[in-house]
């Protein structure tokens, strides 16, 4: 984190949201439930070195990630909790994994006698989980073929020196079609988990929006991720606290005259003498390049709309209605401003696509500023 005195546009965290959302997901599930929070893409983009000692108000089992390197990158800071890698990992980086200490994701059998084989070579234990494709298709053991895999994954995991911690599996729908496919996701993960008897471990199944959902989906462990960082889970989920604001300053202001055309394409052109605020701020920094012509910025807690097309390092709003707008003003593109706000799932909503994107999306060139 840095401060933001002498920065162009930047990303503002704040930790008391954050904060409240962790300690949201620990009052639905009860003190007995593990927390696995998710964070990977460097905590959903906010910056996983500042947001892990918030994380730890809901008390962790451990924290989840997608590669390997971000969990050797958590280990390197510090984290002894467990730490598990969730996507499928290339076979040359088990040694890797196994000498961070890091569980490992197993989906087929192979993978299985992978990680035998170089904690045999290491003398290490390795540790792994199960994931049962229950409906997600991407990754995982098949649950309707338990019965001749599950057998195998017991008989080895026992005779040699591997640790099968935990099971768990992943909705594929379950912020807008809970009711049908989450549940029948979950009627098959349990048939797999009652296959398996007592050897699958911890098992997990909850995402963000199922938490808030199905109270028995709770099970032994849950992992939450996108409501954790402020992005809404459905319409039947309780409204996430917003975590970030992203701002950018004015810096340029032009005053141009009628039938002035504006940036890549000419797609804008004024039609009288307008007044134009250029931002530091473009889709070099991960703002979508959608939202030209059709997003707006917050200025003086005023929404102003961006004209024309967004360019790779600035965009333009027209301030032509507001008075006294100068070089350094600061404007927000997602955040508030005084009464106005403009949400992280409005402008996802906007140029239709999801929360995760536009947070993970935002570049390395915006500082992240706990506030």
């Amino acid at each position: 984190m840095t401060n933001n005195s002498c920065v162009r546009s930047w990303v503002e965290v704040s930790s008391d949201s954050l904060r409240r959302n962790v300690l949201t997901i620990r009052e639905k599930v009860g003190e007995s439930c593990s927390i696995i929070p998710m964070v990977k893409a460097d905590a959903y983009g906010l910056g996983v070195e500042s947001t892990l000692p918030i994380l730890e108000a809901c008390n962790p089992w451990g924290f989840g990630v997608a590669t390997v390197e971000e969990g050797c990158h958590l280990r390197r800071i510090g984290v002894v909790k467990p730490v598990v890698v969730f996507s499928p990992i290339p076979y040359g980086l088990y040694e890797q994994a196994l000498e961070a200490n890091l569980t490992v994701t197993l989906s087929d059998l192979e993978a299985l006698e992978t990680l035998i084989a170089t904690s045999n070579k290491l003398n290490i234990t390795g540790y792994f989980q199960i994931e049962v494709d229950s409906g997600m298709g991407r990754a995982g053991f098949d649950w309707r073929t338990v019965s001749d895999w599950g057998k195998i994954v017991r008989v080895r995991s026992d005779q040699e020196d591997v640790s099968w911690s935990g099971t768990y599996t992943h909705f594929h729908s379950s912020d807008v079609d809970f009711d049908s496919s989450a549940k029948l996701q979950s009627e098959r993960f349990l048939e797999a988990i009652e296959n398996l008897n007592e050897n699958a471990g911890m098992c997990h199944l909850c995402n963000s929006a199922a938490i808030f959902r199905e109270p028995s989906m709770v099970a032994q462990g849950v992992r939450p991720g996108i409501f954790i960082y402020g992005g809404q889970v459905g319409s039947k989920g309780p409204l996430a606290e917003e975590v970030i604001s992203l701002r950018a300053r004015v810096v340029l202001v032009r005053n141009v005259p009628s039938n002035t055309t504006l940036g890549y394409g000419a797609t804008y052109e004024s039609t009288r003498q307008e007044r134009w605020a250029v931002l530091g701020i473009g889709y070099g920094d991960g703002l979508p390049r959608r939202l030209g012509n059709r997003g707006h910025a917050l200025l003086q807690g005023t929404r102003v709309p961006i004209i024309g097309r967004i360019s790779m390092d600035t965009i333009v709003v027209n301030v032509t209605d507001l008075v006294g707008v100068e070089v350094g003003d600061v404007a927000t593109l997602i955040g508030k401003d005084s009464e106005e706000c403009i949400t992280l799932d409005e402008m996802a909503t906007l140029v239709e696509t999801v929360s995760y994107e536009i947070l993970t999306g935002l570049t390395s060139r915006l500082p992240r500023i706990l506030v």
